[in-house]
């Protein structure tokens, strides 16, 4: 992994349910290494590393023997709180960030933005309640993790799609994408803060 310690964090978090290791780095190449239990989210968030130009490393173990639901949610809230970290007090970042991305039918917008306000408003209609074993429910658990965490405003939407694992793909590739324009830094803010009220803490 690229080595950017002013732009890197590692989170372990470990409850009953989950134990989970991850280590980020947003001035990164895309890499990742990621063994999770769970294939279609490691598929999913490795469109987030290849799109965000990403380093992550996120190594868990979860109740999967219960469900998805604890590893995923968990996830999402320990990437949150890594990018809390390694953002710091967000001086000299973009703030805002979107993407449309589309997907052969399937075609999603993310907008995102560094606020320290959490908020999720997701609007995807899935066509299929599974792709494979993973219940399509979760990825609105594992964004709501993230922006709790990131202190982050987050609007999904998936505009169009027929096929479920095409709408989730654009999203997470949309999501990607719009992370990497929003945590890029602004030579012209000189590290001042995107806020008139001289803080993105909330």
């Amino acid at each position: 992994m690229s080595d950017s310690p002013a732009r890197s964090a590692r989170i372990t978090r470990n409850t009953s349910e989950t134990q989970i290791d991850i280590e980020l780095n947003l001035d990164g190449k895309g890499t990742l290494d990621i063994d999770c239990g769970v294939p279609f989210l490691e598929h999913m968030i490795d469109q987030i590393a290849h799109h965000g130009m990403l380093d992550l490393r996120v190594h868990a173990h979860g109740d999967l023997h219960i469900d998805d639901h604890h590893t995923v949610e968990d996830i999402g809230i320990a990437l949150g709180q890594a990018f809390a970290a390694a953002l710091g007090d967000k001086r000299g970042i973009q703030r805002y960030g979107h993407a449309y991305v589309p997907l052969d039918e399937a075609l999603s917008r993310v907008v995102i933005d560094f606020s320290g306000r959490p908020g999720l408003y997701m609007d995807a209609e899935f066509t299929r309640e599974y792709v494979g074993r993973f219940d399509t429910q979760l990825c609105f658990e594992f964004f709501q993790g993230f922006v709790n965490h990131a202190g982050a405003t987050l609007h999904i939407d998936n505009l169009k799609g027929i096929n479920a694992h095409h709408q989730i793909e654009t999203i997470f590739k949309a999501f990607g994408r719009a992370v990497r324009q929003a945590i890029a830094v602004d030579p012209a803010r000189q590290g001042q803060v995107a806020s008139t009220k001289g803080t993105l803490q909330g």
